[in-house]
């Protein structure tokens, strides 16, 4: 039976001493892996400031981060890779990287809390909580690790590949992107399942 969505569930509550939130970025993008963080906060240690990644500066998000990593009593990161992406969908390759977030903590949780409207197989009790990245600190504060992780990610594939401006869109088929990929053609590290990507490698025959 699901935990009601009350208020007493997001507040830091020693009672949720092991209530881990779970939360993903990059599923949207052509390029590079979805990455995904699970957060157990320590309510003996709290942290001001936590919100949806999405609303705060890259520079504010980076300084959360450090206080995450910190202060939390434990954190970890799960990931599934581009060629993982293509074989499973977005959404399967999203639900294992959640998977490999709450499997890697070094703290096992009681139950955990997902940002969305669905919860991957796990051996402990999981709720989806839609917009829980603004709702459950736990959550926001995965969020944020996960975003400061693929956004660097992008840097450093800006870095090595500057022509398809990684560093301005992170991998979001803004039309800057889609126009480097029709120029340059698509990376080892594109989305070959994507539409965008699809479409450029099927002329060459090409779908491995």
């Amino acid at each position: 039976m699901k935990r009601p969505l009350t208020a007493d569930l997001f507040a830091p509550d020693p009672a949720a001493l092991l209530l881990a939130g779970v939360d993903e970025v990059g599923r949207g993008p052509l390029v590079g892996a979805v990455v995904t963080a699970a957060v157990i906060l320590d309510p003996e240690r709290p942290i001001a400031g936590l919100a949806d990644s999405k609303k705060l500066s890259e520079r504010r998000r980076e300084q959360l981060a450090d206080e995450i990593r910190d202060k939390a009593l434990a954190w970890a990161l799960g990931r599934a890779e581009p060629h993982e992406i293509d074989r499973l969908n977005i959404l399967h390759a999203t639900m294992l990287a959640m998977q490999r977030a709450v499997a890697a903590l070094a703290v096992v949780p009681t139950e955990v809390l997902i940002d969305g409207n669905r919860c991957p197989p796990l051996p402990m009790p999981a709720q989806a909580v839609v917009k829980g990245d603004a709702l459950v600190p736990a959550i926001s504060a995965a969020s944020i690790l996960a975003k400061v992780v693929r956004d660097a990610e992008m840097s450093a594939l800006h870095e090595r590949h500057p022509g398809y401006g990684f560093d301005k869109h992170k991998g979001y088929p803004t039309a800057a992107h889609l126009e480097a990929l029709r120029r340059l053609g698509p990376l080892p590290e594109h989305r070959r399942s994507f539409a965008p990507v699809r479409a450029l490698i099927v002329p060459a025959g090409d779908l491995s």
